[in-house]
């Protein structure tokens, strides 16, 4: 079996599918996943692949295919700006992101963020009856919130899930600690509110890095005496060590005795 690599939308992203020998770089093609049917790009040419369960592209289209999708695409604005009416008067506690037809119009899914339960059953009628196609609603979370709109980061580059990440890892407090950085929330913290996903991108270097290190909090001896290790160094590989006559010495892993 080959498989090849496929943009197919902002939220969606890039995925690996189940690809026949013909399909090239660039080709337009049809392929169903979770959500629906679906436009995407051929960004690889298809290689051997041992993976199993990737969606499979459905068939190539053609230029009077995609100029049409293109121009249902050219909709989306007013079709928004209408929901977002409708939200209003209907006073529903409900944020709206963005609205997207799949490929051939067979459905019209609406992406909004809300920190409680929404009754949109009578919203779902009114988009039904304006635009007389398949309504979904599908709400999502801030990181997702973050993907659509997107930003810039701390970095001063656009976010990554805007750029590239198509599936948000977990990021937890131990991998902002594991990499000795500063418990501050306004450096940690990406435009979402949760933590950076890009602490977890270098997390597995530093865990298999300190390995060798003595724990924080450990009793060594260095040449300089005895002491308690209170902080690790893991990119130049030094370790600073509180000594019991007061002073902080930082030096070489190699220099300490465990």
């Amino acid at each position: 079996m080959k498989s090849c690599y496929v943009s197919i939308d902002r939220l969606t992203g890039v995925i690996e599918v189940e690809a026949p020998d013909d399909i090239r770089i660039g080709d337009h093609v049809v392929c169903e996943i979770d959500k629906g049917t679906c436009l995407g790009v051929v960004l690889t040419e298809p290689l051997e692949t041992n993976k199993t369960g990737l969606k499979k592209i459905a068939r190539k289209t053609n230029e009077n295919e995609v100029e049409e999708y293109r121009a249902l695409r050219e909709r989306e604005q007013n079709v928004f700006y209408f929901c977002r009416k409708k939200i209003l008067e209907m006073g529903l506690p409900m944020k709206l992101l963005n609205a997207e037809y799949l490929f051939g119009g067979t459905k019209l899914i609406f992406y909004f963020i809300s920190e409680s339960r929404v009754d949109f059953r009578e919203l779902v009628k009114e988009l039904a009856k304006e635009f007389k196609v398949r309504i979904e609603l599908r709400q999502v979370g801030v990181r997702d919130e973050a993907k659509i709109i997107g930003g810039l980061g701390n970095c001063g580059n656009v976010v990554c899930c805007r750029r590239f990440l198509n599936n948000f890892s977990i990021v937890s407090i131990k991998m902002v600690k594991e990499q000795s950085l500063a418990l501050n929330p306004s450096k940690i913290s990406g435009i979402c509110g949760r933590l950076m996903c890009c602490l977890a991108y270098e997390y597995s270097t530093y865990v298999d890095s300190k390995k060798n290190f003595p724990k924080v909090g450990k009793r060594v001896t260095v040449p300089q005496g005895e002491g308690k290790v209170v902080k690790h160094n893991t990119l130049n590989f030094t370790i600073t060590v509180h000594l019991d006559d007061g002073k902080e010495v930082t030096l070489p892993l190699k220099d300490i005795v465990k």
